[in-house]
Parts: structure tokens; C-alpha cells; sequence
């Protein structure tokens, strides 16, 4: 029997492989042997709706024109706790890309996570807002296959580095929001998040408008060059220090930078410039925290971490330690509604 070819082959593989190597590429082999770096990352119980926990309302969608981006307007959810009291202002929470985190078979599934954590007190009661960006009236309502960079205005009200989001969240939503809940007016107890390019804009928003929202959630932010994000580290080094707190999440396997014919540009490595962002606010003494995972550009590690985020932004809700303050000791029951009127 000849052995000769099937030596050849072996050893041909064998040498592309280790020139493979060393030029820092993965050889087809493993390359299809490596895990999906997503695989590890999955919903936990806060995440899922739990018996005899007390579900929120959704209500909506409400559309909102807007001045700010004329010919445009943005849709919206609202969610209310059972336990929301008009008698007692709630906190607020406002996600970007809201179709995506109000999506009941999403990545980040926000009311579940609300609903769990007010019950045992782990965040305070608080409104969730989720407002998708502007598009106009010929415009398909972004999904969770196109959250609306090719489609609506995301790009320009999400990745541009000035106030013309912040005003549409400040000046537009918020004084429909407060015609219809009662909502704490202390920026301490307003936040507001996002994932990728809603990340990006949810802390141009507190960027803008401390007085207003100091509180920022950021899975997978775009602080990268889609129009000149990557200034931000060095922006807030040159800054005062904003009484903001931050939390970033990102993976090693995000978009890594690799541009046009395969030329590096670090503008465009999200993972290096959440790093440098990280940098920037740690040498600041920003109110920070952050994880880095492997996973790709998406929300699967963001979402499967939500209910630790939402409790690190949060944790400075009032807590009683008086042994004997048994409502303190107790799940948040829903508020009971008044008996309805009879009919007249």
C-alpha cells in the first residue's frame, strides 16, 4: 500500500497550519470546533416570570412627534409596577431600543427583571420606559432583526455626539410622562440604558443632562468612530467630573475593528474603546462599574446580567434596618386599588 500521498496530505496540513499560527489566524479545523462565544451566556430566574410575583402593566405603544427631529416620531412602551402608588413618585427607567428590551422573547426581557426585583425590594418601584428611535411616517417600526440602522433615524439621534437626543428624552417625553405618573423629580432616581448605538446615546443623556438623568446602563455601548464616539475618554478627562454612575458591559469578541479589506482601526474596535472608556471614568472617580465577557456584539451576556446591573445602579434606594419593620421584611405586594364605584 502506498502511503506517500496521505503522508504529503498530513504534512500539508500540519504546515499551513502553524504558518496559520503564526500570523495570529485560526486554522479551519479549529475554527469550526470553537464555541459560539454567546453559548455560555443565558436568562436566570430574574429574568423569567415567576409564580406569585406580581406582573407590571405594559401599556402602549404611544407615539411621540417630534420638533427636535422634525417629521419624525418615536414609539413607546410603559411599564407600571403593580406595586406604582400616584400617591408616591416612582423612580424611572428609560431604555433606548425599547422594542428590543420590552420584547417578551428577547435578550434583556426589562419587565420580567423589574417585576422581580421591586418584588423583593431589590430596586425601588420605578417606571420603565422603552422608546424606540425616530422614524418617519414611510418608515418600518424597528424589530428584533432590524433595530433601525438602515431604516429609521438611530444612526443620527444615537452615535451623534450633541444634545438633540437628550432633548427629545428631556423636553419632548418626560413632560408627557409626568401629565400621566407620578415621577421623582431627583436625577438620582431617573436612569436610563441601552445596547450598542442605545448605549452610546443613553450616556449622551446623562452627559447633557445631569440635573435631569444620573444614572446610566451600557451593554455592548458603540463608543467607537460611527460619528466620532471614540472622543469620549478623551472628553471626559478634560471635563469636570458629572455626578453620574455608570455601568458598561462588553464581551472580547465584539466587533473588533476589522474595517474595509481586512485593515485594523481601532476608532472601530468596540472592545478596545469600552476599555478606554472605562480607562477615562476610572481616572475621573466616576461612580463606576463594569464586567467584560466573550461574548459577540449583542445583548445574550448583557441580557443575562441585567438583574445584577439594574441592582448596582439602584442600590442606594432607602433600606430600614429596624428589626422590627416587618413591611421592610416582607415581599412589595401590589398597591390595593380602591373599590370601584356603582353604577349610577
Amino acid at each position: 500500500m502506498n502511503r506517500t500521498p496521505a503522508l504529503l496530505s498530513f504534512l500539508t496540513i500540519a504546515v499551513t497550519a502553524t504558518v496559520l499560527f503564526a500570523q495570529g489566524q485560526t486554522p479551519p479545523a479549529a475554527q469550526a470546533q470553537a464555541p459560539d462565544p454567546d453559548a455560555y451566556y443565558r436568562l436566570g430566574p430574574d429574568s423569567l416570570p415567576q409564580e406569585g410575583v406580581p406582573r407590571g402593566e405594559i401599556r402602549g405603544p404611544f407615539t411621540l412627534p417630534s420638533q427636535v427631529y422634525p417629521g419624525t416620531a418615536h414609539t413607546y412602551w410603559v411599564y407600571v409596577p403593580a406595586q406604582y402608588d400616584p400617591a408616591v413618585p416612582a423612580s424611572l427607567m428609560i431604555f433606548n431600543d425599547g422594542q428590543a428590551f420590552v420584547a417578551a422573547e428577547g435578550d434583556t426581557r426589562a419587565p420580567n427583571v423589574m417585576d422581580n426585583l421591586i418584588y423583593r425590594r431589590e430596586i425601588p418601584v420605578l417606571i420603565g420606559v422603552f422608546i424606540n428611535p425616530g422614524r418617519r411616517p414611510d418608515q418600518p417600526e424597528p424589530n428584533l432583526h432590524e433595530w433601525g440602522d438602515r431604516t429609521t433615524n438611530r444612526p443620527t439621534e444615537y452615535n451623534s455626539l450633541d444634545d438633540r437626543y437628550a432633548r427629545v428624552i428631556v423636553d419632548e417625553l418626560m413632560p408627557v410622562l409626568n401629565k400621566e405618573y407620578s415621577i421623582a423629580k431627583d436625577p438620582d432616581r431617573r436612569g436610563i440604558g441601552g445596547t450598542s448605538s442605545g448605549a452610546i446615546a443613553a450616556f449622551t443623556v446623562a452627559w447633557e443632562r445631569p440635573n435631569e438623568f444620573r444614572k446610566v446602563l451600557s451593554i455592548v455601548g458603540s463608543f467607537t468612530n460611527i460619528r466620532g464616539g471614540n472622543a469620549y475618554p478623551d472628553i471626559i478627562r478634560k471635563a469636570d467630573r458629572k455626578p453620574i454612575r455608570i455601568f458598561l458591559q462588553d464581551g472580547r469578541n465584539d466587533n473588533r475593528g476589522n474595517g474595509r479589506g481586512g485593515a485594523y482601526d481601532e476608532s472601530r474596535d468596540w472592545f478596545l474603546q469600552n476599555v478606554r472608556m472605562m480607562q477615562a471614568l476610572t481616572e475621573k472617580g466616576y461612580d463606576l462599574n463594569y464586567t467584560w465577557g466573550m461574548n459577540k456584539h449583542g445583548g445574550k451576556m448583557g441580557g443575562a446580567i441585567l438583574p445584577d446591573m439594574m441592582r448596582w445602579l439602584w442600590r442606594d434606594q432607602p433600606a430600614s434596618t429596624d428589626p422590627q419593620n416587618r413591611v421592610e421584611r416582607s415581599f412589595n405586594e401590589p398597591v390595593k386599588k380602591p373599590p370601584s364605584a356603582p353604577n349610577q
